[in-house]
């Protein structure tokens, strides 16, 4: 297969990109700094965009099986903690993503010969702060936060593909797991100083999903020919912020006993902190009903492989 992968330097689509490129397929990255361009395997075709058009690329789609738009703007920004959300960097946000879904549209409305799949990024935050006990499938309405309206114009920036009859999988994914970068690395923090423990009232859902698993699921959507519309990439086994706190200090061998206030999160962080004090209870109905199996369904599986340490769950 030819693949182009905007996005393709950050942590899930230079993963991608290397999988499939030692697998054999051609693949081809889109960066705004192709020089610069760092993590991709040799194999891996790097070329430049604007991330605002298709002018430069836009004839590479001619003939491409696959383009998977992954390109955004960090949520938390690019230092390791939290930058505020003011109102300039939710524009930044928002409108990152927008021109890369108006660039990507352009460029395969355009192209004589369409690709088989657009694969649009997304997120379960599309969905809003949601009770515990709500299980969130992909049917769901959108919420009605700044998460949940960026969510929904970034999947509505691609959508126009489907009149031309490229099939469309639009990927909601959660907390990745990932000691490379996302989250888990400032989580994980407390719990290396032996300060971890629950962050707010600890009864929020966590969503979360391992990279090993985003990267099959991706792959499987790309395949599978009736694949289409929202798909949740979490597991298939959410946990609540205590219990994955006392998770993951199992993994590591440190204990989860310090909470952390949700109003001191909110003091030091802003809005940006209603990323771990708010969740979504979402499941992965779709994937499992069209036969995806995932190798970490359980968040004692996930963490153990990423720490070493020995899993207590039953293989599944």
């Amino acid at each position: 297969m030819r693949v182009i992968i905007t996005g393709g330097t950050g942590l899930i689509g230079s993963k991608l990109a290397n999988e499939l490129a030692r697998d054999e397929h051609e693949v081809i990255v889109l960066s705004r700094s192709p020089r610069t361009a760092k993590g991709l395997d040799s194999k891996v075709k790097v070329e430049g965009w604007d991330a605002k058009s298709a002018h430069g690329w836009g004839p590479l789609v001619n003939g491409t099986d696959a383009i998977i738009n992954l390109a955004a703007s960090n949520l938390a920004g690019n230092g390791f903690f939290p930058q505020r959300w003011t109102d300039e960097r939710k524009a930044r946000i928002l409108q990152s993503r927008l021109d890369a879904g108006k660039a990507v549209l352009e460029a395969i409305e355009q192209a004589e010969t369409k690709p088989k799949v657009l694969i649009q990024a997304s997120a379960v935050g599309y969905y809003g702060a949601r009770r515990a006990n709500d299980e969130i499938t992909e049917q769901a309405a959108a919420g009605n936060d700044f998460l949940a309206d960026v969510c929904k114009q970034w999947e509505a920036s691609t959508e126009d593909v489907e009149r031309i009859g490229v099939r469309r999988p639009a990927i909601r994914t959660g907390v990745l797991l990932s000691k490379e970068g996302g989250a888990l690395p400032r989580l994980a923090l407390p719990f290396q100083m032996f300060v971890g423990g629950p962050m707010g009232s600890g009864k929020q859902p966590v969503p979360w999903i391992h990279m090993d698993d985003v990267i099959s699921a991706i792959r499987f959507l790309m395949t599978h020919p009736t694949a289409t519309g929202p798909f949740n990439l979490t597991a298939p086994n959410p946990v609540t912020n205590a219990e994955f706190g006392r998770k993951l200090g199992e993994a590591m061998g440190r204990p989860s006993l310090i909470p952390v206030p949700g109003f001191a999160l909110k003091t030091a962080f802003g809005e940006v902190a209603t990323v771990v004090l708010d969740g979504q209870w979402a499941v992965p109905a779709r994937l499992l009903e069209l036969g995806f199996t995932f190798k970490y369904p359980t968040v004692e599986e996930a963490l153990a492989a990423l720490y070493g340490r020995e899993s207590t769950t039953v293989a599944h």
